[in-house]
Order: C-alpha cells, then sequence, then structure tokens
C-alpha cells in the first residue's frame, strides 16, 4: 500500500507516544530465555522480527521461515547449532538468502556445529543438525556485523565449556556487543572483554530473573527528525528510556544536538524538544557504533537545507537491501546532491525541495520511516508503507497521532 502524506505541521504540543521495547535487546533475551527458563521479560518489542523469533523459537517445525529478519536469522543458526538431536532447516526471504552468514557459520563450525549450505554456499537456507559442541575458542574478524558477534556469545553460557572469542582487527558496533554482554551480566553470567578477548562461562541454570526492555531507540530516531524538522518549541514525549542505555542508537541524544533539538530524561521518559534553529553549514557523524541511524540523520539535514557528511557506514549494504544505494536513489529524486562510497555518504546542501515525490521503499522498514517527516516540507508519497511492521507497527498512526495529515 502507497500511503500520500499532505505537507503538515505538528500541532499538538503535549504529544505523548509509547515506543515499545528495542528489538536489538528483545531478541537477545528471547534467545537467552529459550536458554535458561528462570528469564521473565517486560516491554518486550512488538515488531515482526521480534515476533518471527518468538514463533520460530516455539515451533514444533522442521522448517523454520525467518522472511526478512536478519537478526532472528543469525541468532537462531547459533542457537540451533547446540539444540541436541533436533534438525532445523532454516530459510529466509530471497533478499535473506542473498545476505552473507559465511562468517558465523565458520565459527560455529569451529566450535563443532554441524551445518550444511543448501543452496549457495555461504548463504541461507541451511541444514542444522544440533549437538553438544565442546570445542570454546573460535576467532573472528572484528569489523564483521556485530549480530555475529552477539550469536556467539548469547549461546556461550550454554556451551558445556563456555567461550573464548578472539575478535582481530579493529572492532564494528561495538555498543550491540557490550549490550549482549551487559544482559549476560544481568542475568548472572560472568563475562570478562579484555583487549580483544572476550571470554563468557558456562552457566548451568538461572533462577528468577526479571528484565524490563528499554524502549527502542532506533525508533526514536524519527521522532527526533520530526522535531529537528519543525519550528522551534515542538515538542514530543517518548516512554520508556533510560539515560544509562545499553543501545549504541542512543548518541542521537547527542547528535539532535547540533540540529537545535534539546532531550530531558524524566522518570522512565524521554521529552525531545526544538529549542532553537540548526546555525551549521555542515555536520559531521561517524556512525560505526549507530549504523542504523544514518538515514534518519541524511534525510533530517536535506529537510533543514544543510550538509552531512556521514562515514562508518559499510555494514549498510548488507541490510534489507544496500541502504547507500537507495539513499542515494530516493534522494535524488528529491533533488539532492549526494555522493556515496562503500563506507561513506557526503550530501551537499539543498535550498529546494521537489514536492509529490513518490519513495520506493525497497521492502526496509528504515527506508519507509526516515523519509515520512519530510512531509513536514513537502507532499510525499511512500510506497509500500506496511514495511514498517518489520520495527514499528504503530508508526503510522503515531505520525497520524502528532498531526501528519494522509489522503
Amino acid at each position: 500500500m502507497n500511503l500520500h502524506l499532505q505537507k503538515s505541521v505538528i500541532e499538538n504540543q503535549q504529544s505523548k507516544i509509547k515506543i515499545t521495547g528495542s528489538k536489538s535487546e528483545t531478541n537477545r533475551l528471547l534467545i537467552l530465555q529459550a536458554l535458561f527458563e528462570g528469564i521473565k521479560i517486560r516491554n518486550v518489542s512488538n515488531s515482526d522480527d521480534t515476533q518471527v523469533l518468538q514463533k520460530a523459537l516455539v515451533s514444533t517445525s522442521k522448517i523454520i521461515d525467518v522472511h526478512h529478519a536478519g537478526t532472528a536469522m543469525r541468532f537462531l543458526t547459533a542457537y540451533y547449532s547446540i539444540q541436541k538431536n533436533k534438525e532445523i532447516t532454516l530459510t529466509g526471504s530471497v533478499r535473506m538468502q542473498q545476505r552473507p552468514i559465511a562468517v558465523l557459520v565458520d565459527a560455529l563450525r569451529a566450535l563443532g556445529a554441524d551445518i550444511t549450505y543448501l543452496k549457495n554456499e555461504g548463504y541461507p537456507p541451511l541444514l542444522i543438525k544440533g549437538k553438544e559442541l565442546i570445542n570454546n575458542e573460535v576467532c573472528l574478524k572484528a569489523n564483521v556485523s556485530s549480530q555475529y558477534v552477539s550469536a556467539l556469545l548469547l549461546i556461550a553460557p550454554a556451551l558445556k565449556n563456555g567461550l573464548q572469542l578472539t575478535l582481530k582487527g579493529e572492532i564494528t558496533s561495538m555498543p550491540y556487543i557490550k549490550m549482549t554482554l551487559s544482559l549476560l551480566d544481568n542475568i548472572g553470567v560472568k563475562t570478562n572483554f579484555e583487549g580483544n578477548v572476550i571470554t563468557v562461562n558456562h552457566q548451568s541454570s538461572i533462577v528468577n530473573r526479571q528484565l524490563v526492555v528499554e524502549s527502542d531507540w532506533s525508533s526514536a530516531s524519527y521522532h527526533y527528525s520530526l522535531v529537528a524538522l519543525s519550528k522551534v518549541g515542538t515538542q514530543i514525549q517518548l516512554s520508556s528510556y533510560f539515560k544509562n542505555s545499553l543501545q549504541g542508537d542512543s548518541v542521537l541524544v547527542e547528535i539532535y544536538k547540533q540540529f537545535g533539538v534539546n532531550t530531558t530524561f524524566k522518570d522512565d521518559c524521554i521529552l525531545i524538544k526544538k529549542t532553537n534553529n540548526c546555525e551549521l553549514s555542515i555536520i559531521n557523524c561517524q556512525l560505526q557504533d549507530a549504523p542504523d541511524i544514518a538515514q534518519t540523520i541524511a534525510i533530517t539535514c536535506f529537510g533543514l537545507e544543510i550538509a552531512c557528511e556521514l562515514t562508518g557506514l559499510h555494514t549498510l549494504k548488507i541490510k534489507e537491501t544496500d541502504r547507500l544505494l537507495a539513499l542515494k536513489a530516493e534522494l535524488e529524486k528529491l533533488g539532492a546532491s549526494i555522493v556515496i562510497t562503500n563506507n561513506s555518504l557526503q550530501l551537499s546542501a539543498s535550498k529546494k525541495i521537489t514536492n509529490n515525490v513518490s519513495i520506493a521503499t525497497y521492502q526496509d522498514h528504515r527506508m519507509a520511516m526516515a523519509f515520512a517527516p519530510l512531509a513536514l516540507k513537502v507532499n510525499l508519497i511512500i510506497e509500500d508503507t506496511e514495511v514498517v511492521s518489520k520495527s514499528y507497527p504503530n508508526f503510522w498512526g503515531d505520525l497520524k497521532y502528532l498531526g501528519i495529515s494522509t489522503l
């Protein structure tokens, strides 16, 4: 379904939005809960990815289809590899079958896992024959997706001899690795991270651990963009957020100060408010630790008619789509001048935004949500709007509540 967004203004100055738990935290905790029965989780994400993972973990089928859920594919590859005497075919969408998984499979095989590629070498679908893994030492290149690292760390406490994981080179997306280790620490698993070596001890059981998932900062980013593109004084309250977040995307608080957006923490909520207009001519951000907010930042800059240079974006090419190519194509439709490399994006300041442009979303939830705030500047058409359910099913309803009009 396509959605026609009319040029709008956020009128409600007392807007309060409830965003459900972080998909990243929830999905990690669901794997740990499947391994250890004593874990209880509150404020679970309502995203498609989480629902796919929840269904997979209780399924009795021998074929598990995760569709577009990349996190589920990676975490379940590791999870099923240690389910003794269980044989699973793990598959996904056409795009999922184009997303590489050899780095994780090679690491699991080094630990003793029995995993076979059913089509193309290095890509799903996979045939996984679960068994007890005795080996406890493995190496990974440190610049790979942090989800490969986290997939190994999540099963580590269930391994008979624990795990010693050595990361070679410069580490990518450190906050996501630290998130996984913090969640392990929170359930009582002993971990250690010194230099490039991570050690996780074996844990036989977990008793009565209740954990509250913080709301998703990636989802909050679109509200930051809305406020940044609005008039001074516009504010939105979001819940539930913590000042000492485990999520790398919480760097939004500091980044959006540059756009004149201030964040106030109160109880379990944040109040984001446009306090002044941005006076910078260019924004520079290194986003290696928070690549999922790159689209939001680039489009905020475009809407504010300022330039930006974003780096640390190499993982965007293996997401739901090649997000760098997709951003370039759709921003150019709107009149932007943009240059991309394998690792960066440079956007020139633009004085005009083309009206009534139709934005392709490439089956990527973040493309749809990142472009939507431009409805504060021009009329806009967002294609295939249902893709937002992957991470933020209530997104369009929340925009309507804030005052964004649709045809």
